[in-house]
């Protein structure tokens, strides 16, 4: 018998695989939040140790994702995948166990890193292993993904905080990564294509260097300045952003024109889907960040739902997002990019009805008052958060894959780690008695929220007026898992 022909298109069940390294990472970031108290109780871990608990794991995770890609390109990207997942799985069961509040935040940094190597190569192999309509049913399931990873996470966060299985607490939701990673091991081995670059190329150092002082020149201080009380060291940090920004952007331009292979080609950034479709993740995912971060403190702190309770008022919301991303294929078939702006729009009107909502009813507000809102706010950011990855990805070449993911993921991890720190900040600051409270800050917040959700419908308009923004391919009539030929 001879040997099986390796796979070289992305199948179902390669694809679900995939999908579920997308999901693990994103849903992990959120999860935490319904537990801090209860691991602050557990571990007597201060508040700024919990903050690190949150951005020990965003920091990271945002900083090494472009390189992740490139790695990608470099020694493969199945094999990349396999092992971020390894590693993912590894720090999971070691953070779960962990005896103390600074183990913790070591393995979760851990966990972080771990998961950049992993995601970037779900978008490369997708672009690489897939192409027409398959592609773009891929890239659909990809972004709906994202944002459903965001709400489960902090569903499922509570159930498990709820359930305190055996006296463990808060511990399952990271020991409950461990069995999904073997399993979505073993299938990665058995469905997931193997692929790189045709010409690998070397690794950017001083690219590398410059990335990573801009990220952490901005998460580092607007994750933690506040609750440090701001201290020299931050606004320091925060002014050398710009200019390590501005010395990355140079030597990337040189490495390419003297025919290098820089970590951010500067011609990806010259595709007009790129630069626009990275201008709207920006503040949508900064926006949808916040928004997840205020609704569970507001609602536990003040209108006393428990993380159970407060899950649960996120599941519309939930349900109404999966029912737009199953819609967003055949919708941008025959609308394109204007779909995103559609959905931005409906986006705002289910926040402002979400405020209206909490004026009229707070503190006295149920998972079952809220419902309205939720269900439309999560339907908008559906038909945003689904066909944004193919829009900003349809003119990346093959080759690039790796890097072009990179670049994306790079840009959602920042934006939420941004909207956590800025709005969420905010919020924190304002929602004292002595301040606006809680109410009016969460809704201050929600009005900010509905300015970028506007602002993001927008830039969506410009962009479907793009002649140079290549249209998602439209699906066909069979379902996403249907089996290749």
């Amino acid at each position: 018998m001879g040997c099986m022909a390796p796979r070289t298109e992305l199948s179902p069940l390669g694809l679900a695989t995939i999908l579920v390294g997308a999901f693990l990472p994103i849903a992990d970031f959120f999860i935490v939040n319904v537990a801090l108290p209860t691991i602050s109780s557990d571990l007597n871990a201060s508040s700024a140790t919990l903050e690190l608990v949150v951005a020990g794991y965003g920091i990271p995770y945002a900083l090494l994702l472009v390189l992740g890609g490139r790695l990608g390109d470099l020694f493969g990207r199945r094999r990349l995948f396999m092992l971020g997942m390894a590693l993912f799985t590894l720090f999971s069961l070691l953070c779960g166990l962990a005896p103390t509040d600074v183990t913790l935040v070591v393995f979760r940094a851990a966990q972080g890193a771990s998961a950049a190597l992993m995601v970037p190569q779900v978008l490369a192999t997708i672009q690489a292993s897939s192409t027409g309509q398959r592609r773009a049913r891929a890239l659909g399931l990809y972004g709906a993904t994202a944002g459903i990873g965001a709400v489960v996470g902090q569903l499922a966060g509570g159930a498990i905080v709820a359930l305190d299985l055996a006296g463990s607490g808060w511990r399952p939701i990271f020991l409950v990564n461990v069995p999904i990673g073997i399993v979505g091991l073993f299938l990665a081995w058995r469905n997931v294509p193997a692929s790189q670059a045709d010409e690998p190329p070397k690794i950017d150092v001083a690219g590398t260097a410059l990335l990573a002082l801009a990220v952490l020149a901005i998460l580092v201080p607007l994750t933690e300045g506040r609750s440090l009380g701001w201290p020299v060291w931050s606004w320091v940090l925060l002014a050398l952003a710009a200019p390590a920004a501005v010395a990355f952007y140079f030597v990337e331009g040189r490495l390419e024109r003297a025919g290098h292979h820089p970590i951010v080609p500067p011609s990806l950034l010259r595709l007009r889907g790129m630069r626009r479709g990275l201008v709207i993740t920006l503040p949508f995912f900064a926006g949808f960040g916040a928004f997840m971060f205020v609704s569970a403190i507001a609602l536990q702190d003040d209108a006393g739902f428990s993380p159970l309770r407060s899950g649960v008022a996120l599941a519309p919301l939930a349900l109404t997002f999966l029912l737009a991303s199953l819609l967003t294929a055949r919708l941008t078939a025959r609308f394109g990019s204007r779909v995103l702006s559609v959905g931005a729009v409906i986006q705002g009107l289910g926040l402002v009805l979400l405020a209206g909502t909490l004026l009229a009813a707070w503190p006295d507000v149920t998972p079952w008052t809220l419902t309205p809102a939720m269900a439309v706010a999560g339907f908008g950011q559906g038909l945003v958060v689904s066909p944004l990855f193919g829009f900003v990805l349809a003119g990346v070449p093959a080759d690039r894959a790796g890097v072009g993911g990179g670049m994306v993921t790079t840009t959602l991890q920042v934006a939420l780690a941004l909207g956590v720190a800025t709005l969420g900040s905010l919020f924190l600051s304002l929602s004292h008695p002595g301040s606006l409270g809680v109410r009016d800050s969460y809704v201050a917040v929600l009005g900010l929220q509905t300015l970028v959700a506007f602002g993001v419908a927008a830039l969506g308009w410009r962009l479907a007026h793009s002649d140079a923004v290549e249209r998602p391919p439209a699906p066909v009539a069979e379902p996403i898992f249907e089996q290749a030929a």
